[in-house]
């Protein structure tokens, strides 16, 4: 149930670069509409990530899930129905709203419900899935866009959504909120609402307004101003709505979100780059298949994750990651536009990065704090992660039309910029390990499914420095395994 929800959107999202002129010309509508559609969805995919730890606070969980399940049918029909982009564009921002709203109230029951016996064939399928769908995303749309037509794909998407629902029905075991106790957050809501949907707005006016335009920089400005905003909120409220200062005064979770940042800028920015450099070259269906080993890397990365999430490997695979994304990025820029077995290889080599990068790098952080904060922990993750993929990506690709004098050279320029994001992201993870006296450790996952505390210890944020400056000795581990 949770596969066929998530996979739908993640999927579209990968795969509409070349179905959107199409999309565009079918409905009577221009391709800056289409950009600030996809803008809306992934804003509400951003908003849902907040709005489902609230709603998990006081409403009745599986009746919830429920409920965004059927929602999410409702959003796949009207976009695969559309008649004019504001059915396209509504249905669009139901489908990315929805999916998040399914992430953060599926997944964390899912990893913890099977029990330990459990938990590494569920990462796995789920990574690979997950992942999977994304690397696939550019080949269904070359598919696609090879026979001139979007439809087919979209009622596709609509039926896996329908099964999705079928699935919660099936599966329902009504579950109770959380805590009814817990205080109401409109400000908080509200702040990632106008947050995201302003920063995502400024990022969509890229497409036909220059960045220091005030349509475009104002509203990325203001947006990425609440959304800090937000996160001091959280940070300094005596009963947050997220577990901000639990996870930013922890070394670990620190390490792991500001890697998982850096993977997702990087690797969306260099795959949506190539991929329209190669555009005039050839067809949409042939840079698909060029693209079609992503799919190969995420799935060996899954069986990886799998092999080490049961010892202290699980701290290194993220690096791993970081430096298979950056060799893919250097294999892309070697040549451009790349030649196809450039591509090929660079493809492969984005994939396995992508996939050993970020889903780790969220399992380390989601090992580091009790379980019972898991909710809490995945939807600021992806609060901070759609922000990094969905918004920079629409800035790389400005910044490779205008910098340079032509797309070539200003596609280099990013490239280079994606390959330091991967290694800037590598090293800052090392330096906060050893600022924070962190180190590699056996996860004790039991005693983090029995919900006893975290699986490992994780010193408190630059320990090591802080101890030294007030004269005493780091803090040691109060519980090793």
């Amino acid at each position: 149930m949770v596969v066929f929800a998530l996979v739908p959107y993640l999927a579209l999202s990968a795969a509409l670069q070349p179905l959107t002129p199409i999309i565009a010309k079918d409905l009577h509508t221009s391709l800056q509409t289409m950009s600030l559609g996809a803008g809306l969805a992934n804003a509400g995919y951003a908003v849902g990530t907040v709005l489902a730890v609230q709603f998990a606070q006081h409403l009745p969980q599986r009746r919830m899930m429920v409920l965004y399940a059927a929602v999410l049918v409702v959003g796949s029909v009207l976009t695969a129905a559309a008649t004019s982009p504001a059915m396209f564009i509504t249905g669009r921002v139901l489908q990315g709203l929805c999916t998040s709203l399914l992430l953060i109230a599926a997944v964390p029951p899912l990893v913890l419900s099977f029990g330990l016996d459990r938990l590494r064939e569920t990462a796995v399928i789920m990574s690979m899935c997950i992942f999977g769908a994304v690397a696939l995303g550019p080949t269904l749309g070359g598919l696609q866009a090879s026979a001139n037509a979007w439809r087919p794909l979209f009622w596709i998407v609509a039926g896996v959504s329908f099964t999705a629902f079928v699935l919660s029905l099936l599966t329902f075991e009504d579950a109770p909120p959380m805590d009814r106790t817990a205080p109401w957050a409109p400000n908080v809501i509200a702040l990632a609402a106008v947050g995201c949907v302003s920063a995502f707005y400024g990022a969509s006016q890229l497409l036909t307004h220059p960045f220091l335009d005030a349509r475009t920089v104002v509203p990325l400005i203001v947006g990425l101003g609440l959304i800090v905003a937000l996160i001091v909120n959280q940070y300094r409220s005596k009963r947050p709505l997220l577990t901000i200062r639990t996870m930013l005064s922890s070394t670990i979770p620190v390490a792991a979100v500001t890697l998982a940042l850096f993977a997702a800028a990087a690797s969306v920015a260099a795959t949506d780059l190539t991929a329209a450099l190669l555009a005039p070259h050839y067809s949409a269906l042939h840079v698909g298949l060029l693209f079609l080993p992503e799919l190969g890397g995420a799935v060996l990365t899954a069986f990886a994750l799998g092999i080490v999430m049961k010892s202290r490997a699980m701290h290194y695979l993220p690096l791993v990651g970081m430096a298979f994304l950056a060799a893919g990025i250097a294999v892309f820029r070697i040549e451009l536009p790349p030649s196809q077995a450039l591509t090929l290889i660079g493809a492969g080599l984005t994939g396995v990065g992508l996939g050993a990068s970020v889903a780790p790098a969220l399992f380390v952080a989601g090992f580091s704090l009790p379980s019972n904060n898991l909710q809490r922990v995945f939807a600021i993750v992806e609060l901070l992660r759609a922000v990094a993929a969905f918004m920079i990506a629409p800035i790389f690709v400005h910044f490779a039309v205008t910098v340079g004098g032509n797309l070539t050279t200003g596609t280099g320029i990013a490239l280079w910029i994606g390959f330091g994001l991967a290694v800037a992201g590598a090293l800052i993870a090392v330096l906060l390990y050893a600022l924070g006296g962190a180190r590699p450790q056996t996860p004790n996952l039991r005693r983090f499914v029995d919900m006893e505390g975290p699986a490992w210890y994780s010193p408190p944020l630059l320990a090591r420095v802080r101890g030294r400056a007030r004269g005493r000795a780091p803090v040691e581990d109060p519980c090793p395994p």
